[in-house]
């Protein structure tokens, strides 16, 4: 199929085609008749304003819808969650801007201590195959030590600023902005609206990183909370795994997902769990998230002002099984790009992860131990085999 690939996407076109040709025929029919039409679904809804400004019964019947949705869904949306949607949509248009940057300079530059990634380098058929792209951003890289003084946070910044300047051609610098000549065809209005206009646009927004600090800290904050709500309605202090979590194990991932030409079964993201305690996530008006509901895939129907937040692996094994981390899958769009923005609370590598409940369904383990694990079996099998390796 002969389709227009835009400067920026990566060489999904390539990757899949040799998949696809390794496939046998019978695969290839199976493949195409893989994609059912699934129920769409609208996740519950919670208003998080009662747990700040309630009464005494409304905080607790907030909690019980919380501590419901997690039990039965691992799943739920948040509204009234005290993130700004303007501070959302600035993230969405930086991210944006970055990842519409062509995409040989993304993969070369080291922008974001090389957080960039795409696809699966690993896959050997297409079920492994994710047509997505991705910024998997440290929060440590992101949040500077408040105590520190104007010049060394400038001193701390500048080796991560010069690393994005690499995207810019050798004859564009930050402190030289080109003229627009009058027959340049991407001269509009004045000003350039080329990448070279928007990396330096993205150089200003590296220097400072407010817009990206602030929405860190914003979903860094509402999932201490949620975390904290889970935890205390099992008995436990709201703190008693949070304080594991700092800035330097919990990350952002900015997600792209290209418009797909091919099969409608193709994956933006393969089915998995999420290796954490908790995620937050923020979604355009696309679509595309299913989640595994009583055995079988259902659509969630986007609402971009509400938060998606979902139980991870590590809440779950914490929880002996109460709260679920459910697998879950994005699905590609033919025609449209798809964008989303999700946090994850993490604890560090040496926390020990032991349910708060005898008998235990899961033998104790680190978070390294549980990340080797999963590493290992992707490697060895191309797929997450997750907390069922960790099963007494």
């Amino acid at each position: 199929m002969a389709t227009l690939q835009a400067s920026y996407d990566p060489p999904f076109e390539q990757r899949y085609s040799s998949l696809f040709s390794a496939m046998t025929e019978a695969r290839r029919c199976f493949k195409s008749c893989e994609n059912k039409v699934v129920e769409q679904c609208e996740l519950p809804l919670i208003d998080l304003c009662c747990l700040q400004h309630g009464t005494e019964q409304e905080i607790s019947a907030c909690v019980a819808e919380i501590s419901k949705a997690s039990s039965d869904w691992g799943f739920f949306q948040v509204v009234n969650h005290g993130i700004n949607n303007e501070l959302l949509q600035a993230v969405r248009k930086e991210q944006k801007r970055l990842f519409h940057v062509p995409f040989e300079k993304k993969a070369a530059s080291k922008v974001l201590n090389e957080s960039y990634r795409w696809g699966n380098p690993t896959a050997t058929s297409l079920d492994q195959l994710s047509w997505s792209e991705a910024f998997h951003v440290p929060l440590s890289k992101l949040v500077e030590d408040e105590a520190c003084s104007e010049d060394e946070f400038r001193s701390l910044s500048l080796p991560w600023l010069n690393e994005i300047t690499q995207l810019l051609p050798q004859s564009v610098t930050p402190a030289r902005k080109p003229k627009p000549s009058h027959g340049d065809p991407s001269a509009q209005n004045g000003h350039f609206d080329s990448t070279d206009n928007f990396v330096i646009s993205t150089i200003k927004f590296a220097d400072d990183r407010e817009v990206m600090q602030k929405v860190a800290g914003a979903m860094s904050d509402l999932a201490r909370i949620l975390a904290g709500v889970l935890a205390e309605n099992l008995g436990y202090p709201g703190n008693c795994f949070t304080e594991n979590c700092s800035k330097s194990t919990c990350f952002l991932r900015l997600n792209r997902y290209p418009p797909c030409p091919f099969l409608p079964g193709t994956f933006g993201l393969m089915p998995h769990t999420d290796s954490d305690f908790l995620t937050i996530l923020h979604q355009d008006h696309v679509g595309g998230l299913q989640l595994m509901k009583d055995s079988k895939w259902v659509a969630v129907k986007p609402n971009p002002s509400a938060l998606i937040v979902n139980i991870g692996d590590l809440f779950q094994a914490w929880s002996n099984d109460v709260y679920k981390s459910v697998e879950h899958k994005v699905m590609t769009n033919r025609m449209v790009e798809r964008y989303s923005i999700a946090y994850f609370l993490c604890p560090s590598y040496e926390s020990t992860i032991g349910s708060c409940k005898e008998p235990s369904h899961y033998k104790k383990f680190t978070f390294k131990e549980f990340r080797n694990q999963v590493q290992e079996d992707v490697k060895r099998t191309g797929y997450k085999v997750g907390l069922s390796r960790f099963l007494l």
